[in-house]
């Protein structure tokens, strides 16, 4: 009987403990009520407060409105809920909810200024980064003005801080100068503090870019700038006099619009750790919007990467397990959308639609000290005594075992450029999968070095990417590991000396597998420095080929490459590298390969000379040539026919409509890739071989040469050989690359010819690249 009675109140708490309680928030509504349906609360705030002393399931419905914050809602292990009494904060069925940083401006008297501008004072204190009129985003007085089909920032040019320029503005201490690096990989940013008596200006930032070499001499522009105030949909802040000025297009009044500015950096912040982690709370059902832009904070540097970050999102969660965002429309974000930083095991975002952020969609970054033997910058290397030897990581302090599933992403990358769709830094088995992301100046999606691997990057749909910089993938990666060095043939030597180096930090394989691709301003997948440890099958590479730069135990097989091919650059001696049954629409690209890894073969080349190319250098001998007979690549079904010779290598058909986002309503608002049109083969002819002064030499012609490089822009003279025990040697290496001769650029070899006419190359400083380097020589 006293067994059966104690059943029975188990049964009767559990019961308890699984009832759902329901609290509501509606912007009519007070602190003070009691949060039913018919007294609701006025804060999410308050209710997170009542979900806190209640036991069981809690859901918290939002009612239809705008909810400005004051301060984002901050989720402690004080809200941490469990698996049967989780807490979902979401809109109320069929209800627009938006969920705000910002403040509406009230009270302001427009008046005419002057030229169609209109001028209002403000008695709210905001920061003025950025201003909605009637939800629409505005632009900062700007030069030049904002060209919607502009191919980088919306407008650039080169004289945007030049002293004539300068000169017209008074005081521009307040404004921003944004360009792209130097060679275009990422992007810098300045905050102008004043200007002297030569119109030179004074700055502070440019440290946003991890490989620091200045910013580019064209693609630039400033705003916040009171004088360029100058075209419609532009508008200027006084601080001073606390004046607002806005040029308002013809369609706009702004006496009855709806004028809107952030106020705050994040939303909803989760703050946990791995001893006591927040766990089952959701955010669903609602746009989040109105953020500050972060491209002055990004300070931090990644693992040896050409990326710095800032820990910041609309959605910030920190030591969190069980968590997730949910259907929720991340609508311009200042900076990222959605941050998972350091413990973070089991969360989600799916259903999301992210559009306009000023930096990436979703990033998972690590801590740097769970990180063995952990470097910084690209051109740092560890001693090999100095390195640690124990596999993984140090501790548990890092995203894991997270999804990012389902989920529309656009338009990101507004004012940063060094940005992802996906991100992943310092963490392990994070599976991306049916995303849709397109529209990105960089990369869809970005693995930034070895540590842990185990990622699963699946089914998703990947295009219109590199739009804005250079020599980057639609999916690309770096390793960079602990072991690794800038200089390969120091690579060369470390790893054949210890092989174990090579998966102390990739100790997952990572899996690329049955994704669309398509990059026309760089490769569909780009493996970039020394990215080891990956299977990549049963792809769809629409464009841009396919990469493999340095990197070790990388498994290619089963993937189709329309128009383009194969791109292996620097590989090692024993690299245990696999290409097989793949499709590619010309001949391989290789740049400084001595040694083709495990197995190149059982592949299908478009005509005889380009499998001839491929055998010609010890690889493919089983390997086909023919058309592989698409089923429709019209429509987009690149299957392969009964009849197709493709079947003869082993190659296998996967499915041609999975890819990208799942939702009805997604799929309803996504654009469709761009679908090629099958191009005759490109040509096996290699670029000529050039004598001078004892020298082989070759022109640099193809974005493979650049990248190879490091090289800002595809032109230089690459050196194939240099005649051993002269004079040459000890100024010149294989694999260098001449750039400029006393400062003058040199293009090809018939600028370099000229530049050494004389024959006293000993009166020259030459700029060559190398090992992704400048510097200058001299005998």
């Amino acid at each position: 009987m006293k067994k059966l009675l104690l059943i029975t109140l188990c049964c009767l708490t559990l019961a308890a403990c699984s009832k759902e309680t329901i609290f509501y928030v509606a912007p009519s509504g007070s602190d003070n009520n009691s949060g039913t349906k018919q007294q609701p609360f006025a804060t999410i705030t308050k209710a997170q407060q009542a979900a806190r002393q209640t036991k069981g399931a809690v859901t918290v419905y939002l009612r239809e409105g705008v909810y400005y914050l004051n301060e984002p809602v901050v989720f402690t292990p004080e809200d941490s809920r469990n698996e049967r009494s989780p807490l979902r904060i979401t809109a109320f069925p069929d209800e627009k909810v938006t969920v705000s940083g910002g403040i509406r401006l009230e009270n302001l008297q427009w008046q005419s200024w002057r030229d169609g501008i209109m001028m209002a004072q403000v008695s709210q204190l905001a920061p003025f980064d950025q201003l909605f009129v009637n939800g629409q985003l505005q632009h900062m007085a700007r030069y030049p003005n904002f060209d919607a089909s502009a191919s980088h920032y919306n407008g650039t040019a080169a004289d945007a801080i030049a002293p004539e320029r300068v000169a017209k503005w008074k005081n521009p201490a307040g404004g921003y100068l944004h360009a792209l690096h130097r060679y275009a990989w990422g992007s810098c940013n300045w905050l102008i503090t004043g200007k002297n008596e030569k119109n030179e200006l004074s700055m502070e930032g440019g440290y946003q870019n991890n490989r620091q070499m200045g910013m580019h001499d064209r693609i630039r522009f400033v705003e916040n700038i009171f004088e360029e105030l100058d075209a419609p949909n532009e508008w200027f802040y006084d601080k001073a006099t606390r004046t607002l000025y806005y040029f308002p297009p013809a369609e706009v009044e702004p006496a009855t619009a709806r004028i809107e500015t952030p106020c705050l950096q994040e939303l909803f912040i989760f703050k946990g750790s791995e001893q006591q982690p927040i766990s089952y709370i959701s955010i669903e059902n609602m746009e989040l919007t109105h953020t500050l832009r972060t491209f002055m904070d990004t300070r931090e540097p990644l693992l040896r990467s050409d990326w710095t970050t800032i820990r910041s999102g609309v959605v910030l969660i920190e030591g969190a397990e069980h968590c997730s965002v949910r259907n929720c429309f991340l609508n311009y974000a200042g900076g990222n959308a959605v941050f998972f930083s350091n413990y973070n095991r089991y969360n989600e975002v799916t259903g999301c639609h992210i559009v306009g952020a000023g930096a990436s969609g979703v990033c998972f970054v690590g801590d740097p000290a769970a990180v063995r033997s952990p470097l910084f910058e690209y051109n740092e290397s560890n001693l090999i005594e100095d390195i640690d030897l124990t596999p993984g990581p140090k501790t548990n302090n890092y995203p894991a075992e997270c999804l990012v599933y389902d989920n529309l992403m656009y338009n990101l990358g507004r004012m940063e450029k060094q940005i992802a769709g996906v991100q992943i830094s310092m963490a392990q088995s994070i599976t991306v999968s049916h995303n849709t992301i397109y529209d990105l100046p960089r990369t869809g999606i970005n693995i930034s070095e070895g540590t842990w691997g185990g990622h699963i990057i699946e089914y998703n749909d990947v295009f219109n990417t590199v739009l804005e910089t250079e020599d980057h993938g639609s999916f690309n990666s770096w390793g960079r590991d602990r072991y690794w060095h800038p200089n390969p043939n120091e690579m060369q030597q470390r790893v054949a000396d210890n092989p174990n180096l090579i998966l102390l930090d990739a100790v997952k394989q990572t899996i690329i597998r049955n994704n669309r691709f398509r990059c026309d301003h760089g490769w569909d997948i780009d493996l970039d420095d020394g990215s080891s440890n990956y299977h990549i099958y049963n792809n769809l590479c629409l464009n841009g080929g396919l990469k493999l730069r340095e990197g070790f135990y990388r498994t290619v097989e089963n993937n189709i490459m329309v128009n383009n091919s194969f791109h292996p650059h620097v590989w090692f001696n024993n690299s245990g590298d696999v290409f097989r049954h793949n499709i590619v629409s010309a001949p391989y690209f290789p740049v400084e390969i001595n040694d083709w890894g495990l197995e190149v073969d059982y592949n299908v080349f478009p005509d005889e000379e380009s499998l001839n190319k491929a055998r010609a250098n010890g690889t493919d001998l089983h390997s086909v040539f023919g058309n592989v007979e698409f089923v429709e690549p019209s429509t987009g079904d690149f299957r392969i026919k009964d009849t197709s010779i493709a079947l003869s290598i082993g190659f296998k058909n996967f499915d041609m409509d999975c890819f990208g986002v799942l939702s009805p309503a997604l799929k309803s608002l996504a654009k469709k890739v761009p679908l090629p049109v099958i191009a005759e083969p490109v040509s096996a002819t290699s670029e000529e071989i050039q004598q001078f002064m004892g020298m082989q030499l070759r022109n640099v012609t193809t974005l493979g040469d650049r990248s190879a490089a490091g090289l800002g822009e595809i032109s230089g003279v690459w050196i194939v050989a240099v005649p051993s025990a002269t004079t040459l040697c000890k100024l010149f290496q294989p694999n260098d690359v001449i750039v400029e001769a006393n400062g003058e650029k040199i293009s090809n070899v018939s600028d370099l010819q000229k530049a050494c006419k004389d024959g006293n190359i000993g009166n020259i400083t030459f700029t060559i690249s190398r090992n992704q380097k400048e510097q200058k020589v001299k005998l």
